[in-house]
């Protein structure tokens, strides 16, 4: 099964839909999947619901697609610096459902892993808990959090081989592993492909398994040659 594509937009073209559930890695601005981001924003599809720690910033990663108004709902735990996100929101443009960081990782873990829900003591006696069903363990009581799947999920990596199986670099490995496993179309964007086979199995962090389509999308010369620098400093 060949899952390298030659682009973003083709690996996306026959996929992305209006009203899907998109789940996308990454943490604030590290670790984002620029070009399949840049991709689902030209592609036009609307009324998307984006599960994401955040939205990035405005005019980059998720923010380009609020900017577009292609996202109705966001889940997320953060709305950060992007002033749109806010202004969307606070103006009822925007569905937003605020999850706490920890318990939005867990969501995506449970969903990948075939886990339906979970209870957490994460919330309880707060507005998150609202409408949750809540049981005693151990004398505390806990809410019941139901496991996020995406149709979409998109994730970015450092290296990747042919068959899909993923390595991410240093902060990169945020809520990346976590998406990957959640959607039920698995996209991967990867500054380096090598044949499979090259990677050490113990170096790999996403099985190629959950992983359909792949695309490169290699650093610019310019940021190749800062990022040597500060590995040199």
């Amino acid at each position: 099964m060949n899952k390298l594509y030659p682009d973003a937009a083709s690996a996306l073209a026959d996929i992305v839909r209006d009203g899907q559930t998109v789940a996308v890695g990454g943490f604030g601005l590290c670790g984002i999947p620029e070009a399949l981001i840049a991709a689902l924003r030209d592609s036009g599809v609307r009324n998307l619901t984006a599960i994401s720690n955040n939205a990035g910033v405005d005019g980059f990663g998720l923010g380009q697609l609020l900017e577009s108004r292609q996202i109705r709902k966001m889940i997320s735990s953060y709305v950060g610096e992007n002033k749109e996100f806010e202004r969307q929101y606070l103006a009822g443009e925007l569905e937003l459902e605020f999850t706490p960081q920890g318990t939005l990782a867990e969501k995506l873990r449970a969903g990948g892993a075939g886990i339906p829900a979970f209870f957490t003591r994460t919330g309880y006696g707060t507005l998150v808990a609202e409408g949750k069903e809540v049981r005693e363990f151990n004398g505390v009581l806990h809410i019941l959090e139901h496991a996020l799947v995406a149709d979409i999920a998109l994730v970015k990596a450092w290296k990747a081989d042919t068959a899909g199986n993923l390595v991410y670099r240093r902060t990169a490995r945020n809520f990346n592993p976590n998406v990957a496993t959640a959607g039920r179309i698995t996209v991967a964007e990867a500054e380096i492909i090598v044949e499979a086979g090259e990677l050490d199995p113990d170096e790999i962090h996403t099985p190629g398994i959950f992983v359909h389509r792949l695309v490169h999308n290699p650093l610019p010369e310019k940021r190749i040659e800062q990022r040597t620098t500060r590995q040199g400093d």
